[in-house]
């Protein structure tokens, strides 16, 4: 009888052996991997959120940004503009270039106030801020004397040659605004004239008054978007005048 007990206490004390030091650090080693295999499932889903946002983003401000220098270059203001009072002074016979001027960094034009056109005029700058690369667009106060408007023309300049986030009309008080689009890498302009697409500092062979005194038929715009942001490579707009008949003349 107590060779029987003991047997019986001696498999009972063998149901009751613990883990051994090697198995517990195997199930340390296979609960760790886990862990980290969990962890950078969770980084990757929440790096494609950031991204999938950041693209959202960046596409929604392009978007706003284009809708909106559609909506300047349908309002072009054509000379002379009754709106707008002289003072006794003759408009320059170059037209065109109080409507929409190029000079290869810099967009500057002349539009009504969607708004309310009979409260008069606006001189809008579309440039590119050369230390972030910024799309940048400025816009006056609404403006109704020639003194005015050439005051607004000259500031839209300086304030392109600066590139500043706030505007030299803003600084002032006059009610000028400046907004931040998107950054880009480089950005091109194209006219439409003569049924060809044209660099706009150019002018047309045995056409030059011409090309002074007219609107464009057409405006090509090439972005070209700058890395590190949710949307890359080359953009083009056309633009077409309301009025173009794609007659030529």
């Amino acid at each position: 009888m107590k060779r029987a007990g003991s047997t019986h206490g001696a498999a009972g004390g063998a149901g009751r052996r613990g883990f051994t030091l090697v198995e517990v650090l195997v199930a340390l080693a296979v609960m760790a991997l886990m862990a980290a295999l969990t962890w950078r499932g969770i980084d990757g889903i929440t790096r494609a959120q950031a991204a999938n946002r950041q693209s959202t983003d960046d596409t929604l401000a392009l978007q706003a940004g284009l809708t909106q220098w559609r909506a300047d270059l349908d309002a072009i203001a054509s000379w002379p503009v009754p709106l707008l009072t002289t003072g006794g002074n003759n408009l320059a016979p170059l037209t065109t270039q109080r409507s929409l001027a190029w000079n290869g960094s810099t967009l500057r034009l002349t539009r009504s106030d969607a708004a309310n056109p009979a409260a008069g005029l606006r001189v809008v700058a579309w440039t590119r801020q050369s230390a972030t690369g910024w799309w940048l667009r400025w816009q006056s106060a609404p403006l109704t004397t020639m003194q005015a408007w050439a005051a607004a023309w000259d500031s839209a300049a300086r304030w392109s040659q600066d590139a500043s986030m706030n505007g030299l009309g803003a600084a002032a008080g006059d009610g000028a605004q400046a907004v931040a689009i998107i950054r880009v890498s480089d950005w091109q302009l194209y006219y439409f004239r003569n049924n060809a697409w044209t660099n706009p500092l150019s002018s047309p062979a045995g056409n030059a008054s011409a090309a002074l005194t007219n609107l464009p038929d057409g405006v090509r715009l090439l972005l070209t978007l700058a890395p590190g942001q949710g949307i890359a490579g080359q953009i083009s707009v056309d633009w077409v005048r309301p009025t173009f008949t794609g007659s030529g003349t």
